[in-house]
């Protein structure tokens, strides 16, 4: 990631490859050809070590351009394979933690994403009969590092930003639960392109860039793939860095942010809609300066949220986006 300078990313989105998990063997293979013979070998522990140290050299890139006080969230979930005569997990998010944990990271509190299973069975094994069966796994973990302790805001501007840039008090009282079992997987079959079954979907991202993030803040997604986190992130109004190794996904990236005014709207219409109806039923001294409505806190009375005014693109890989406040909309 050369093209980024050092601390320049307020916060990192992303969901890699999952080692052992056998759709990424031939990716993780033509990066070290160890992996592969490994897997022949039938050794699968040394497979998931080296595969981990593949990731690990993109943690390390992230490490250098990640600020002071900065936010990372990796969306990952563990693997359960049998290789020869042994069945196991390969406990892919431990790893992780290991490696942040290791660098002096924060470990912040994980969020369990609790995926909707579209199996007919709820196990894996013997049946009915005991000790050889097994829990199915139905969930991804959402992890979160922060370097160095909580960010510093010292500007005016900045201060200001982050007050614009609140969420609701019933927002971050559903956000901030460490289960999320309202959001879907999307599924990504895609031509020849076969990603994930079940990756993030926009809502997944939109929200962990609102919790994490301000308005005008830089957000990096390494494994950028269908674009998912640049998307919210232009939804968010924020700046956004995607790196994805494989070319296929450029027209269905640019695709999709040709779609991001409407994306926008819907999203911003969405919160506040949610929130009218909601404060109807509190008793509230405080007002929102922009939309009409009460709101819970005092710290919520500066949220104004950014529409998408203008999308440029330029002859490479860079879009400009323009926005506008959107202020003084009622949907009481």
């Amino acid at each position: 990631m050369d093209e980024i300078t050092n601390e320049s990313v307020n916060f990192v989105l992303t969901s890699p490859p999952y080692p052992m998990i056998e759709i990424w063997d031939s990716l993780f293979s033509s990066f070290n050809p160890r992996i592969g013979e490994a897997l022949e070998d039938g050794d699968g522990m040394r497979a998931y070590d080296l595969m981990h140290k593949e990731l690990n050299s993109v943690w390390d890139e992230i490490d250098r351009v990640i600020c002071p006080g900065g936010i990372v969230c990796i969306n990952i979930g563990d693997a359960t394979r049998k290789i020869g005569d042994s069945f196991k997990v390969y406990a892919n998010h431990s790893r992780i933690i290991y490696y942040f944990e290791k660098k002096g990271y924060n470990i912040l509190p994980l969020i369990i994403w609790k995926k909707h299973s579209n199996k007919p069975t709820k196990f894996m094994g013997s049946g009915m009969l005991p000790p050889n069966a097994y829990v199915t796994h139905e969930h991804e973990y959402i992890l979160i590092f922060r370097k160095n302790g909580p960010r510093q805001f010292k500007t005016e501007k900045e201060k200001e930003k982050r007050r614009n840039s609140a969420y609701f008090w019933e927002e971050r009282n559903e956000w901030f639960s460490d289960i999320w079992a309202d959001l879907k997987g999307t599924p990504q079959k895609l031509d020849d392109i076969e990603r994930k079954t079940a990756a993030y979907p926009l809502r997944l991202a939109y929200r962990l860039i609102s919790m994490y993030s301000i308005q005008g803040d830089t957000i990096l997604d390494p494994f950028l793939g269908t674009g998912t986190t640049m998307i919210a992130a232009m939804c968010a109004a924020r700046n956004s860095i995607g790196y994805e190794i494989d070319t296929k996904f450029k027209n269905i990236i640019e695709a999709r942010i040709k779609e991001i005014k409407r994306l926008s709207r819907e999203l911003i219409r969405e919160r506040l809609k949610k929130h009218a109806k909601l404060i109807k039923m509190k008793n509230t001294r405080y007002r929102s300066k922009y939309y009409g409505f009460n709101v819970m806190t005092k710290q919520e009375q500066d949220i104004l949220f950014q529409i998408i005014k203008e999308i440029r693109k330029d002859d490479g890989n860079r879009f400009e986006i323009t926005y506008k406040p959107l202020k003084f909309v009622n949907f009481l």
